[in-house]
C-alpha cells in the first residue's frame, strides 16, 4: 500500500501577487489532474461536472477552488487554490492507510469522503452509481469541523463492522 505523497502548495506569492496568473496556474494543475489525467477511485475512472462553464473553466473547478453557500456568489478560496494538487493523489491512493474513506448521504446524494487527517483536507466525491464525480475538496479550518468528520467516520466504520 503506497503512501500518498502530496505536492507542495502553490501560492499567490509565487506569482508576485498577480491573481490572474495564479488562477491560471491553479487551473492548469486542475486541468492536468482532472481532464487530461483523470483520477481513479477504487478502479473506477472519475467523470467531471463541466457545466455550467464559468469564465472558460469547468464547474468542478469552482467547487474545488471557491467557497460559499450560494452558487452564484462563490468567492476564491486561497486555501483551496493552494492545495489544488492534493485531490488527485488523495483519490488515486484512497486505499492508503493514512487516509480515512467513508460513505454518507446528504439529502438524496450518495457521497464518498476521503479525509487526510494530518493535512486537515477532505475530498468529496458524488457516487452516481454508473460513475463518480469529484464534487469538492477543501482545507478543514476548524477543529470542531475535523472532529465532526472523525466522528462520522467512526460511526461509519462501527456500522460497517456491525453488519
Amino acid at each position: 500500500m503506497k503512501l500518498v505523497e502530496l505536492p507542495e502548495l502553490i501560492e499567490l506569492n509565487d506569482f508576485s501577487g498577480d491573481y490572474h496568473s495564479f488562477n491560471e496556474a491553479v487551473y492548469q494543475i486542475f486541468k492536468n489532474d482532472f481532464i487530461i489525467n483523470k483520477p481513479i477511485f477504487k478502479g473506477k475512472r472519475l467523470g467531471l461536472k463541466k457545466h455550467p462553464i464559468v469564465d472558460g473553466k469547468e464547474y468542478t473547478y469552482y467547487h474545488f477552488t471557491h467557497s460559499g453557500n450560494i452558487e452564484k456568489e462563490r468567492v476564491p478560496d486561497f486555501r483551496r487554490m493552494e492545495r489544488i494538487g492534493y485531490p488527485k493523489p488523495i483519490i488515486d491512493y484512497s486505499d492508503c492507510r493514512t487516509l480515512k474513506v467513508w460513505r454518507n448521504k446528504r439529502g438524496n446524494k450518495n457521497r464518498i469522503l476521503i479525509l487526510h487527517e494530518e493535512e486537515r483536507y477532505v475530498v468529496v466525491l458524488d457516487d452516481r452509481n454508473d460513475y463518480i464525480l469529484p464534487w469538492t475538496a477543501y482545507f478543514i479550518e476548524y477543529k470542531n469541523q475535523l472532529r465532526r468528520f472523525l466522528k462520522e467516520y467512526e460511526a461509519y466504520k462501527n456500522a460497517e463492522t456491525a453488519d
